[in-house]
């Protein structure tokens, strides 16, 4: 099966960390792969925010360790009453060795001292440990009866349903909603015809 790599990156699903799990959608020839190399990840990463000093030669083997972590924060997300130990011990590994330091510096504007939170370098845990987290923390304290799957048939996105009735159905009303509204339409109008 080919994948189309390079994809643009979509933002829809109400949480990063899920947003990071839809960096691969679509199914059979329409199969996306938004983190096809290490620079796709970086990119992926300022996209989200979660990177704001930039990598000018991001490490080697990143984009495997982000597409490995992407496959376990899915399956911890779709299956979180049997979580695999092997995913939740590769979240907390990346959290561990790529933990953020705390260090002490001058703050001008408040004219003291200020405890201030960096990335501990560039490597490919201290790179992919803010997504660590975000999944740890929607597995763990987030509301995982409010995560669901696209109802399109073809979409493979998840998204977290926001909205105050908890019936959003479609990744997004633009990708999908919409086409599988004329869709359902266009299905009623040739049962109404009789099928001409």
């Amino acid at each position: 099966m080919a994948v189309v790599t390079g994809s643009e990156p979509l933002f829809i699903a109400n949480h990063a960390a899920l947003d990071f799990i839809n960096t691969a959608f679509g199914m059979g020839p329409d199969a996306r792969e938004v983190l096809p190399d290490d620079r796709g990840v970086v990119a992926w990463l300022h996209a989200a925010g979660l990177l704001e000093d930039p990598v000018p030669d991001p490490p080697a083997g990143l984009a495997t360790l982000a597409r490995e972590l992407r496959d376990a924060a899915g399956r911890l997300v779709r299956m979180p009453a049997s979580p695999v130990p092997a995913d939740m011990a590769l979240v907390n590994r990346i959290r561990e060795q790529g933990r953020p330091l705390s260090v002490l510096e001058w703050n001008a504007s408040e004219r003291r001292p200020g405890l201030v939170e960096r990335r501990r370098d560039d490597g490919i845990f201290s790179l992919l440990e803010p997504v660590a987290t975000l999944v740890a923390r929607l597995v763990s304290e987030g509301d995982l009866r409010r995560v669901r799957k696209c109802e399109a048939h073809d979409c493979t996105l998840l998204f977290e349903d926001a909205t105050r009735s908890g019936r959003r159905r479609w990744c997004s009303m633009a990708l999908c909603g919409n086409r599988m509204k004329v869709a359902a339409f266009r299905a009623r109008r040739h049962d109404r015809d009789g099928g001409q």
